[in-house]
């Protein structure tokens, strides 16, 4: 939420296509797309093909002179470049447009800072601005003379781009001791969720699929939702009746986008392991998105490198109001809108389908003396007929391999 829109940044955004690029009017989009996330006005876009990143400048002598020229003409504030730039060209970018340059990185790194909320989340973005800033402390004329804030800037502050390069190295050592300990707490937590032999499902997909909203449309919960990227960063879990008394807990997590910076990478793996421990994973999918291919595909290739790719996962085909001629790819899947309070039954069902697939099937006969015994029975198993004799109840089920043990109590 911003003060005025005359306060907005004007920006212009900057690409440039190899002959290997690909998707790159997709990372163009999402780039502006970014920016204004991030509360920039984009005043426009240049792109340039050529066979190489140019070494100083990144992009040609031509194009440099083409937006030097807009950048004059329009008050343009900040240039975002769709790339990572190396030190040299951050530099060299500055010093021949006179306004301040940042990459894709940093702008996605701004964003987390300006969404975290939790004390974690606000560590770890701190850790990796640190880490990305720490190689581009020398020579780095506007962004560590300015002393006005913006995009860019957010998190550690203008004094911490002055300090040195020991400082920034203290400030990552005390930074990953307190992550250390945190982490220990979380672990804590989460060992005692799978202790608890509760069914767990996570959901993942790329930002802006709609994963909030459907989490909000599941549990009854006032998760924050936005149409608009990265808007939750904190891992979440709350719980998610299913059938009659059986329990599950659900977990929202941040969402994926293509070229996720390295530094971030790393320091969200710890909120990423709250998605590596599920039975289950929702892949929420943006059905309207002309790029929802590109962008499975970017979310299968991420869960492959986090070794989560053999979690079972159903596909939900999301914002399906806004695309009547959609095809789905992925199979199972459920075409919804989360905003539709008749999807949460769709999606339920879906999910008690899957449960059943990776449960085993049981059945048994209880006795009326142990009938009090149903009711935590009903929180582990999903229990499906109840047949009545004069003393005795027939019942079938599924029931997780782990926790078939359980039924032996019932067995004479």
């Amino acid at each position: 939420m911003y003060e005025t829109q005359e306060n907005q940044e004007r920006v212009i955004i900057v690409g440039v296509e190899l002959q290997d690029t690909q998707n790159f009017a997709m990372t163009m989009a999402e780039l502006a797309s970014l920016a204004r996330t991030a509360g920039a006005e984009v005043i426009d876009s240049y792109t340039q093909k050529r066979e190489r990143y140019d070494s100083k400048t990144f992009i040609g002598s031509g194009k440099l002179a083409e937006i030097r020229n807009m950048v004059e003409a329009n008050e343009i504030d900040t240039v975002i470049v769709n790339n990572r730039l190396t030190p040299r060209q951050n530099s060299n970018l500055e010093a021949a447009l006179a306004v301040k340059v940042i990459d894709r990185m940093q702008l996605i790194l701004d964003i987390f800072a300006m969404r975290a909320r939790s004390h974690e989340g606000k560590l770890q973005v701190h850790l990796a601005q640190l880490k990305y800033m720490l190689p581009r402390l020398v020579g780095q004329g506007i962004m560590l003379s300015r002393q006005a804030g913006g995009i860019g800037s957010r998190g550690p502050g203008e004094s911490q781009l002055e300090l040195n390069r020991r400082s920034i190295r203290h400030q990552i050592t005390d930074i990953e001791r307190q992550l250390k300990a945190v982490e220990k707490n979380r672990q804590i937590i989460r060992d005692k969720r799978l202790d608890s032999e509760t069914f767990k499902v996570g959901l993942i997909g790329y930002t802006n699929a709609g994963k909030s909203t459907l989490m909000n449309t599941l549990t009854d919960n006032r998760q924050y939702e936005a149409d608009e990227l990265f808007a939750t960063l904190d891992a979440t879990t709350k719980q998610l009746y299913l059938k009659g008394q059986f329990q599950a807990t659900l977990t929202d997590t941040v969402g994926f986008i293509q070229d996720l910076p390295t530094e971030l990478v790393a320091a969200f793996r710890s909120t990423l392991e709250e998605s590596r421990h599920v039975d289950l994973l929702l892949h929420v999918i943006d059905a309207s998105d002309p790029n929802h291919s590109e962008q499975e595909r970017v979310v299968l290739t991420l869960l492959k490198d986090l070794g989560m790719q053999d979690i079972p996962r159903l596909a939900i085909y999301n914002k399906i109001d806004k695309a009547p001629n959609f095809t789905a790819t992925a199979f199972p899947n459920i075409r919804i809108s989360a905003r539709d309070k008749a999807s949460r039954e769709q999606i339920r069902n879906l999910i008690v389908d899957e449960i059943r697939d990776l449960f085993a099937p049981f059945s048994l006969k209880v006795h009326q003396k142990d009938a009090y015994k149903l009711y935590q029975l009903e929180k582990l198993a999903l229990l499906d007929s109840y047949t009545f004799t004069a003393e005795v109840e027939e019942i079938t089920g599924y029931i997780s391999p782990a926790n078939k043990w359980k039924l032996e109590e019932f067995y004479d």
